[in-house]
């Protein structure tokens, strides 16, 4: 399989650490090597990258002309606290302290699934997340990405 599924709750011990959950350390490839690049991730949540996933996007970026402005600010923006962190003899991952603020991680996390990567979010959230958003949403959301009626073939 490549890529993550699953959601899983964790607990921040007074350090910043956390235990990978064995349904999630089960899926990192062998590539990985056991080491991460945890960075911001878009939403109000932290973005963890398996080594081998995080090359090829370094790479994409350290590719990109330097004299477009537009570069430089997304380059500094998404490089901004990008920092590798490896599995400790315990199987715990460490959470810079300056990237906690980003996603308002205290003590109880979810590690969820998000294709390549695995998104770190504040327990609180991630619910409130879901919370405020209806299936409707969702449905019209679904069409938007995925495609709608005019994507189908004429009968």
């Amino acid at each position: 399989m490549t890529g993550f599924l699953g959601e899983y709750e964790a607990t921040l011990d007074a350090k910043g650490r956390f235990l990978l959950p064995a349904g999630l350390k089960k899926q990192v490839p062998e590539t990985a090597l056991n080491q991460f690049v945890i960075n911001r991730g878009f939403e109000k949540c932290l973005t963890l990258y398996p080594m081998n996933e995080w090359q090829p996007i370094f790479e994409k970026i350290s590719a990109l002309n330097d004299f477009n402005p537009k570069v430089r600010e997304f380059r500094r923006y998404f490089l901004n606290g990008a920092t590798i962190v490896e599995l400790d003899s315990a199987g715990r991952l460490l959470i810079p302290k300056n990237l906690m603020p980003h996603a308002g991680l205290e003590k109880d996390i979810v590690l969820a699934a998000a294709s390549k990567k695995i998104e770190i979010w504040d327990k609180v959230k991630y619910q409130q997340f879901f919370e405020n958003f209806s299936p409707e949403a969702f449905s019209s959301l679904a069409q938007q990405v995925m495609g709608g009626e005019d994507d189908l073939p004429s009968i």
